[in-house]
């Protein structure tokens, strides 16, 4: 079962869509956590949502309760969630991303997917991850090629990954690629 965590956000029901493709879902409020299901799914994963963060302290709790003992995956909010979590600094960004599409491409040969492809991806953010970045076992693996900011994250090691860009979107190609290759990791 995958269990999704919703920041109350309007593209979390398009989250809960995709991944009902792959396997069973559960989706609850951040408030209102279904302990029994989160204990019971072999994945979790962490929508995208509003504001920083900071703001989701309960989030940030289950994020490091479950860190290597189930498969986490967080989609823009969710994707600085973690990295947050593991001491990123998440800041905002000079150019608004709010409905944007962008060409991405896979810059890390530890990826999941092969160095040098290229996606073309939905953003919707204001707030981005600060580098330089260097976290134990985590590695970026995807970078808009415009701006060079991060937009995706591996760490094989835990099975937490992250994409800062939303895979659901209508303006991602190929979104359902993305997430059947990481739910098989």
């Amino acid at each position: 079962m995958i269990y999704i965590i919703d920041h109350n956000d309007s593209f979390t029901h398009n989250v809960v869509h995709q991944f009902s493709l792959y396997d069973k879902v559960e989706c609850d409020n951040y408030n209102r956590i279904n302990t029994s299901n989160l204990n019971k799914a072999s994945v979790i994963i962490f929508s995208p949502g509003p504001g920083n963060p900071k703001n989701y302290p309960s989030t940030s709790k289950i994020y490091k309760k479950f860190k290597g003992k189930k498969k986490m995956i967080g989609i823009c909010l969710g994707f600085q969630q973690i990295l947050f979590c593991e001491g990123a600094k998440i800041i905002e960004q000079k150019k608004i991303y709010h409905g944007f599409q962008s060409n991405i491409q896979v810059t890390n040969n530890k990826s999941l997917f092969q160095k040098g492809k290229k996606f073309r991806v939905g953003r919707y953010h204001s707030l981005k991850l600060k580098e330089p970045f260097k976290i134990k076992n985590f590695d970026i693996t995807m970078r808009c090629l415009e701006s060079k900011v991060a937009m995706a994250f591996e760490n094989d090691k835990d099975k937490i990954y992250g994409f800062q860009f939303h895979p659901e979107s209508f303006l991602t190609n190929n979104g359902n690629l993305l997430i059947k290759k990481i739910l098989s990791a």
